[in-house]
């Protein structure tokens, strides 16, 4: 990853609403895209009859009286294992410290906050992954100051999305833009909370789009699929999950990250824009889960260089340098070294621009690439698979209920299935609801810890994990990881 991206300040969001305008609006069902048959959301087309006009060149009031309302505050509290020198030195001797030398974890409770965007009257809500990720606690202040707790739905790392919902009706929403039409120098505004300043509304324009190498590449949980929209509209901590508007009042990308070595805004700014935003979050929604095809190939992008060296007839474009197995593209015709222009009709100058649109597919779906191949244009029409192979649809699996470990003095619960991709654990359970009295809490350990093996035998979920530990006595030793996953440790419990 380029050094200088390193020094990228994930900031947190912002928010404020109060209530939408005397607007009337007529609702025309939209693709198979939507997710909800009743609800309005911004998955329908919202036509207003106000004869209210969008926003001029000089003129952002539409767009900020329409977007506040829809843009909310969040606030999380969670837990989280630091280090600490031990006081007393014969805690480690009789085994009631980590077996680290001196120092044993113990758990600080810590809050965050940032922003979301409402997407439908009955409470879901769009934000990023960082905001909410490993949150025990997940707090909405709506702009009429009610405090609701939210439940989070599901999150995608890839992206840094996240959507959780809050027990609401009739709550404003933002409908969806059109962020493939967003042209460089086009004026957008970004709406948030920064430094829990609420409903702050800033202007810029759209400097750039296609923009990669902005979500930590060198987590190993994490395989980004980034094209951030990139502005210079001010955008600070508490911004994050915030909305990216443009004139009209329309969500076209959620405020995620910053360039900045001081960790406050130094002029750069990006966005996930709305195409992705809203595949995401209705795969999250209807599965659990997002749902990615793949073509199946290795790609770079065409410069002069490289066609020279590779005798392209062709400047523009991804080349096409080898193939997975199982690969649709191959399946399909495509060849090494054929240049990807466009895929369903639109160009493809990028390797971000070819991840995006593909992104927005779903395994069993079917796009049309179009190749150039020795200066001839074909199109072949290729059905997407998933990571495995097939076209296959996969839901999400859910944590489930808590099962309670008398033993252990704590419940557990399954993990899901984005907590075993980001830990890289094919089975385990979470801690919750530690009993401060009970074994395990007794030595410092909370919510939050992942129990990945007892006496040396994985586990693979909770029912297994409680009958292993269900009428035992005496010493039992327990492998867990952090939820941040920096430290595997032992517990050795009395």
């Amino acid at each position: 990853m380029n050094n200088n991206l390193k020094t990228l300040a994930i900031v947190g969001a912002l928010s404020s609403a109060t209530t939408l305008g005397a607007y009337k609006l007529f609702i025309e069902k939209s693709s198979s895209d939507a997710v909800f048959s009743d609800t309005p959301s911004a998955f329908t087309r919202m036509v207003s009859n106000s004869g209210a006009a969008a926003g001029s060149l000089t003129e952002f009031t539409f767009a900020a009286e329409k977007a506040t309302p829809a843009v909310v505050h969040i606030k999380t509290k969670m837990t989280r294992q630091v280090n600490r020198q031990m006081v007393d030195p014969f805690e480690d001797f009789f085994g009631f410290g980590d077996l680290g030398g001196g120092r044993r974890r113990q758990p600080e409770a810590q809050e965050a906050s940032g922003s979301g965007v409402i997407i439908s009257a009955d409470g879901y809500i769009v934000t990023n992954n960082h905001v909410v990720q490993d949150a025990d606690e997940v707090t909405v202040i709506l702009g009429d100051k009610r405090e609701l707790k939210a439940k989070v739905v599901s999150t995608d790392p890839s992206t840094d999305l996240a959507v959780i919902q809050v027990k609401a009706t009739n709550l404003p929403f933002l409908t969806f833009g059109d962020s493939d039409a967003l042209r460089v120098g086009e004026w957008v505004l970004a709406v948030g909370n920064p430094f829990n300043l609420e409903s702050t509304v800033t202007a810029g324009i759209v400097s750039a789009k296609g923009r990669q190498n902005i979500i930590d590449r060198d987590k190993e949980d994490v395989n980004p699929l980034e094209s951030f929209i990139q502005t210079d509209a001010a955008v600070n901590p508490g911004n994050s999950g915030g909305a990216l508007v443009n004139l009209k009042g329309e969500l076209i990308g959620i405020n995620t990250a910053i360039y900045s070595r001081t960790g406050q805004f130094a002029g750069y700014s990006f966005a996930v824009p709305v195409s992705i935003v809203k595949k995401v979050s209705a795969d999250l929604i209807k599965y659990g889960n997002v749902q990615r095809g793949y073509l199946g190939v290795s790609i770079q992008d065409v410069s002069a260089k490289v066609a020279e060296e590779k005798g392209l007839k062709v400047s523009e474009g991804v080349l096409v340098g080898g193939f997975a197995n199982n690969s649709s593209a191959q399946s399909a015709g495509l060849k090494v070294n054929d240049v990807i222009v466009k895929v369903d009709g639109i160009e493809t100058k990028s390797n971000s621009k070819l991840m995006e649109l593909v992104g927005r597919k779903r395994p069993g779906e079917t796009v049309v690439v179009t190749v150039n191949r020795d200066g001839a244009t074909k199109d072949f029409n290729v059905v997407l698979k998933n990571k495995d192979g097939n076209t296959n649809i996969v839901k999400g699996e859910s944590a489930g209920a808590a099962i309670a470990s008398e033993y252990l003095g704590a419940k557990i619960t399954n993990l899901s299935e984005a907590e075993k991709a980001k830990l890289k654990l094919s089975g385990g359970v979470k801690l919750t609801d530690v009993n401060p009295e009970g074994r395990l809490g007794y030595q410092g350990v909370e919510s939050g810890l992942i129990i990945s093996k007892i006496d040396d035998k994985a586990v693979k979920d909770a029912k297994e994990a409680a009958d292993l530990l269900q009428n035992r006595k005496g010493r039992v030793k327990i492998e867990g990881v952090d939820m941040d996953g920096t430290r595997y440790y032992y517990v050795i419990v009395l």
